[in-house]
């Protein structure tokens, strides 16, 4: 957690501490630290209000339970939550795409993890722009290229802003691994634009 958690939520709408990785020619990675001050009031509320549910999905030719809980909202109005229209509308502004659906992850603890993958924005249009907000406890975000190599990593605390542009979801891959040291809860935010 930051610093200045207890602080009304705030947005850092000129992404100040942005700092953009280029992974390939048409594929980058941006991290922006600090970027939702007081973060620790939306997580309270996600963690406290938003309709988890465990899902299971095929995997390896079996289907398999998916080690996290998730909570979607097809469309942004659906939402409950003030912050994440206001965080939405920043995102939007920043990126020149309409961020109107959103999907959010809760990892309850070091166990749980998301495997290796592209988000499925990436079957409808190669080149996107996907930002993730992170809440809670740090927790390591790998990406590499599809066909394997090297890593990068970043360890977004809350608060923290990850996004992957360019053709990162169809030339790269990324997951939240699993870890052995234990760790508190973590949410991820996820934003689309509807197709």
């Amino acid at each position: 957690m930051h610093l200045f958690d207890s602080l009304a939520p705030e947005i850092d709408t000129a992404f100040s501490t942005a700092r953009r990785i280029p992974l390939d020619a048409t594929s980058w990675l941006e991290h922006v630290p600090g970027w939702l001050a007081g973060s620790d009031a939306l997580f309270t509320e996600l963690r406290d209000t938003a309709d988890w549910e465990q899902r299971d999905r095929w995997m390896f030719e079996k289907r398999v339970i998916e080690p996290r809980l998730t909570a979607e909202y097809p469309q942004l109005r659906q939402a409950p939550q003030a912050l994440l229209h206001e965080v939405a509308r920043a995102l939007s502004d920043h990126y020149g795409s309409c961020y109107d659906k959103i999907w959010i992850n809760l990892y309850r603890d070091h166990r749980d993890s998301t495997a290796w993958h592209g988000d499925t924005v990436g079957r409808h249009t190669a080149e996107c722009i996907v930002p993730v907000l992170s809440l809670g406890a740090t927790r390591k975000f790998h990406i590499r290229p599809k066909d394997g190599g090297p890593s990068v990593v970043l360890s977004p605390a809350g608060g923290d802003l990850v996004v992957m542009g360019g053709r990162a979801q169809v030339d790269w891959r990324h997951c939240v691994p699993k870890q052995a040291t234990p760790a508190d809860v973590r949410i991820s935010v996820n934003f689309a634009p509807q197709h």
